[in-house]
Order: C-alpha cells, then sequence, then structure tokens
C-alpha cells in the first residue's frame, strides 16, 4: 500500500479532499489500526551525519515512517538543515549559518558523530523534500520561525501532505503569526505537560484548531500528567511522545528499553498511554519490538 496515503489518513488530515480518501479507503481498510509509527531523531544520526541525506535514505531503506529534521537560513535566504545555531559542531565551517551564503555553505562538509569530517555535504530544505517525496513523512521541529518559507518549497515540490510543522507557542501566537498557512498544512502543537498552564493550552488548541496530533513532553508519569495524556487522547488527536531521553518522556526513555533491556517499561509504556507516534533515537531497535509485537508493518 502507499505509505504516505495511509499516513495522512491515520492523522486524519483534510487536505487533498474526499477524493483522495476514496481512493485510499479500501487499502486502509486492511491495515491495523493499533499501527505506532516510529519517527527517527535527526534521521539516522548514529550511522550518518545528522540531517544529512545519508542519514534519511538510511531511514527510508530502514522503513522508518517519519524523520526529524531542523531548519536554518543562509544569508541569500535559502533553508538549509542545521541543528544548532552554530556550523562548529556538525560541519568543517565557524560561525553562524546565516553569516554565510549558500554557494559557502554548499562548500562545508558536515562531521560524523566523533567530530570527523565526512563527504557528506548540508543539504537544502528543497533537496530534503525531493528525497523524501513519496517515501517518507517529515517532522520539522527547530524551524517554526521559517513556516512561510518553509510552506512555499513544500507547495514548490509538491510535498505539502508529507511535512508536519510544530510549534510549543499557543494557539492565539500561532495563529496571529501564521494564520494564512496554518491550514494548508499539518500543524502539531508542542506541550510540556509539567508546566503550569498545560492544561489551557492544550484546550485552546482543541477548541480552535483540533489538531492532527500533540506532542507531549512530560519529565515524571504522575496522575496529573497521565490525566493531561489522557484528555488528549479522548479528543480524537494522535499522541506524539518523545522517548529520546527521560526528562522527555517521565523516564520512560530509550535507553532503559535498549540498555536496561526494559522495553515494555519503556515503548511499552508509552504505547499504553495512547501513543501513535514515538520518536526516538534507536530507530532500527524500535522497529524491531513494534514487529515483535506485530504493532508494525
Amino acid at each position: 500500500m502507499n505509505k504516505i496515503a495511509f499516513y495522512f489518513l491515520l492523522f486524519f488530515s483534510l487536505i487533498g479532499g474526499r477524493t483522495y480518501a476514496q481512493n485510499v479507503k479500501e487499502q486502509l481498510e486492511i491495515s491495523p489500526s493499533k499501527e505506532i509509527l516510529v519517527v527517527s531523531h535527526r534521521a539516522d544520526w548514529r550511522n550518518a551525519p545528522e540531517n544529512s541525506l545519508q542519514a534519511i535514505q538510511n531511514c527510508i531503506q530502514m522503513g522508518v515512517d517519519m524523520i526529524e529534521i531542523d531548519l536554518k537560513k543562509t544569508k541569500d535566504g535559502h533553508l538549509i538543515l542545521m541543528h544548532d545555531k552554530t556550523l562548529n559542531r556538525t560541519t568543517t565551517g565557524k560561525g553562524k549559518p546565516e553569516d554565510y551564503t549558500l554557494e559557502e555553505i554548499k562548500q562545508l562538509y558536515l562531521k560524523a558523530g566523533h567530530g570527523q569530517k565526512t563527504r557528506h555535504r548540508i543539504p537544502t530544505f528543497e533537496e530534503v523534500m525531493l528525497l523524501c517525496k513519496g517515501k517518507i513523512m517529515v517532522n520539522i521541529d527547530k524551524g517554526y520561525d521559517y513556516f512561510k518559507e518553509a510552506y512555499a518549497i513544500l507547495e514548490k515540490t509538491g510535498t505539502v501532505n508529507q511535512c508536519i510543522m510544530k510549534s510549543d507557542h499557543t494557539y492565539e501566537k500561532v495563529k496571529e503569526e501564521n494564520g494564512e498557512v496554518l491550514n494548508k498544512m499539518v500543524f502539531m502543537p508542542v506541550v510540556n505537560l509539567h508546566k503550569e498552564g498545560a492544561e489551557e493550552i492544550i484546550d485552546n488548541y482543541i477548541k480552535n484548531l483540533h489538531p492532527q496530533a500533540f506532542e507531549l513532553v512530560f519529565n515524571n508519569d504522575s496522575p496529573e500528567i497521565l490525566k493531561l495524556i489522557k484528555k488528549v487522547k479522548d479528543s480524537g488527536s494522535r499522541i506524539f511522545i518523545n522517548t529520546l531521553w527521560p526528562e522527555l518522556c517521565g523516564g520512560h526513555d530509550d535507553d532503559r528499553a535498549v540498555e536496561l533491556k526494559e522495553p515494555e517499561e519503556s515503548w511499552g509504556w508509552v504505547i499504553k498511554q495512547g501513543a501513535k507516534l514515538i520518536q526516538t533515537d534507536r530507530p532500527e531497535l524500535l522497529l524491531e519490538y513494534l514487529r515483535f509485537n506485530r504493532l508494525h508493518r
């Protein structure tokens, strides 16, 4: 079946219209509703430079459902993939990306995890979306500041329905700043459940936008946190949980699954809370776990 078609019915996306939904209805009916989507943090950064085309290609070949990327802008206005505010850690360059033109950026090399120069170059957002087109979904983490510019590239590449923009801003702020594109692509609010005002933020999004998904961050698994998770689940929105490190998921993280050999207390726990999307730094091992439990193709 067409993976992209499956994902967007899974997200209840209205983008694409009724005809699109009808065309994939038969295929969707044979797909397990309990399937969990795997989101790979900075693509396959353990085996290729983070935010590189190779790291993304690895995820496509692995069968990952979605990659997470980060955006910065060059001096001459091009969107590129970069997590940090400077080039220092991940490339052979120094300083801020916005101080370089795209031509200058393309002269630099990406570094591997051990800090050594590789043969890989810094990709543009457009290059990434062309690589991903029809193959894998894209989750933009650090990139809200370029919401409108990112949307323009998605339109240009015909990939609007493959990309999720997100932010931890309130609905009111997002609507004011990006209202003209907010309903044209999938937007996912990020809510820190352990912070004051979390429930009000959730309520406002449910009332005004009814997002296809919420990214929920929580540093503990108290009854108050579980109540808010259930509230989002009961609203009909999908739940996106990060298992990257303990402070993001109340201690139910990747290393607990892999190093402590407690996958049921990690990935199993977040699935029991209703998570349909799990962002991980261990995509291959999470896929193995889900497939063993018949929760992924």
